[in-house]
């Protein structure tokens, strides 16, 4: 930061060890390396689950758009907001 006064936000990640032993194997999302959205969830034990809860209701369950669709709406709004997904 410019004003050596501020401390930085900072929250410690979980290792990476750790978030991939905790994906299983055939996870839609495992890609065989730990997302840090991921990681950054895990930091959280009271909004993680919950996150994946909703993010999981989201993308999987049964509803208007199908599996791409939503894929789609989801890259569409991470790029609005400049957010690499």
């Amino acid at each position: 930061m410019s004003d050596p006064k501020t401390p930085d936000a900072w929250v410690e990640l979980p290792a990476r060890e750790i978030v991939e032993a905790a994906l299983p194997a055939d996870h839609e999302y495992n890609f065989g390396f730990a997302p840090n959205m991921v990681r950054l969830a895990l930091t959280h034990p009271g909004i993680g689950p919950r996150f994946g809860a909703l993010f999981g209701a989201i993308m999987f369950e049964p509803g208007a758009l199908d599996r791409a669709e939503r894929e789609l709406v989801a890259t569409a709004a991470a790029a609005a907001q400049d957010c690499f997904y």
